[in-house]
């Protein structure tokens, strides 16, 4: 959102609101399932759909190769937009500091295992709900210190795809319309204890998300958008937002717009640490595993991974947009799976997907389709200017 508000101003709005707009209709359909049938999403593909091993097992590896790789990006991005804070108030610090940034990284990885060793789902949720405050916080008030005008943001709403802006399409679906969100949601309605009692209050929770998703989301475009596109600042590093921010806004703003960065980032990293052991406990039980040996391992796995960016040094911000265009690969198998158990009669009953329904579902999938399509425009134009 940072680098396109930077780069294109908010020329790219409309992509947003539809990512938003089809992620609470999966949010609505993936939970209406689970709290009228108590299934999960991965254990249903396995064994409700035909050659649902295949279906189920293809959707684990999408969806945590998307996410892994993802995840590499957003630490890098996460740690080197503290060091540059820190040198906000340290002047003293060189500008490249390549071992501090790895042990901030390091650090990071850290503090968010020992989170995950608690082991309950109610505790990741607080810790979830304090970052996403944080953020969702630091960018309205960056947001209201470099205010565009309404008639700029309402263009945004115009659809048009500027030259070269593919990759970034990609990368905005895959960051908003996410895959994992969906697939994980039935297990977390599970969770929650909700039934068909609670449909009306599924139904809320997944329209209040959708437009939280896309009124924070939004918020970062326009505070980049005020802060570096008018000022013809591009952001192709995290020291650019630093540099191009400060003359503009001042110390105290800079850090807050860092700080909103920071919290996007740990609260990215905290769930995706966990996405491959939830969705093999979903493949297996149909539950959500927090606890088993199992879960404390693969988490484990998962943060070295994640050290692979900050340890080679590679610029954070390139890696987090070409990696984010990974998740949009396998939305079109996720979208199709809850198409087909949604408007099963003998599973959903009275609740199965009306006429309305159906409509939004096939025009996500067709918008889906459309976005895999343009990712992998994008990413070609990408790996042909090197």
């Amino acid at each position: 959102m940072i680098k396109s508000g930077s780069q294109y101003g908010l020329q790219l709005l409309w992509v947003l609101f539809l990512s938003a707009f089809f992620a609470w209709i999966l949010m609505e359909s993936y939970g209406r399932y689970a709290a009228v049938t108590g299934n999960t999403a991965v254990q249903s593909f396995r064994t409700k759909l035909r050659w649902g091993k295949l279906w189920a097992i293809l959707t684990i590896v999408g969806v945590v190769l998307g996410q892994w790789s993802s995840l590499s990006g957003i630490l890098g991005l996460t740690s080197n937009a503290i060091y540059e804070v820190s040198r906000m108030f340290f002047p003293g610090l060189s500008e490249v500091n390549y071992w501090a940034v790895l042990g901030i990284a390091i650090t990071l990885i850290i503090i968010m295992y020992a989170f995950l060793l608690v082991g309950k789902y109610s505790f990741f949720e607080k810790i979830l709900v304090i970052f996403v405050t944080l953020m969702g916080l630091s960018f309205i008030l960056s947001m209201f210190i470099v205010l565009p005008s309404p008639a700029e943001i309402a263009r945004g709403f115009i659809p048009s795809i500027p030259a070269g802006g593919n990759l970034m399409v990609a990368a905005f679906v895959g960051t908003t319309m996410a895959a994992p969100t969906f697939i994980v949601r039935p297990l977390i309605v599970k969770e929650k204890g909700w039934n068909k009692d609670h449909l009306k209050e599924q139904r809320k929770d997944a329209l209040i998300s959708a437009i939280l998703l896309f009124f924070i989301s939004a918020t970062i475009m326009i505070a980049a958008t005020g802060a570096l596109f008018h000022n013809g600042k591009a952001v192709t590093k995290v020291l650019d937002m630093v540099y191009a921010l400060e003359p503009v806004a001042g110390k105290f703003a800079v850090a807050l717009f860092m700080f909103g960065a920071m919290s996007a980032g740990l609260s990215s990293i905290f769930p995706i640490l966990m996405i491959l052991p939830l969705l093999i406990g979903d493949y297996k039980q149909g539950k959500m595993d927090t606890q088993s040996s199992t879960f404390k391992s693969l988490t484990a796995v998962a943060c070295l991974i994640g050290l692979i960016v900050p340890i080679l040094g590679a610029n954070p911000i390139m890696a987090q947009i070409a990696t984010q265009v990974a998740n949009v690969f396998i939305l079109p198998i996720v979208i199709g799976g809850i198409i087909v158990l949604i408007n099963k009669k003998s599973l959903m009953g009275e609740h199965k997907a009306s006429l309305l329904l159906n409509i939004a579902l096939f025009t996500a999938l067709l918008f889906s389709l459309l976005i895999s399509y343009t990712g992998i425009q994008g990413l070609s134009e990408y790996i042909s200017t090197f």
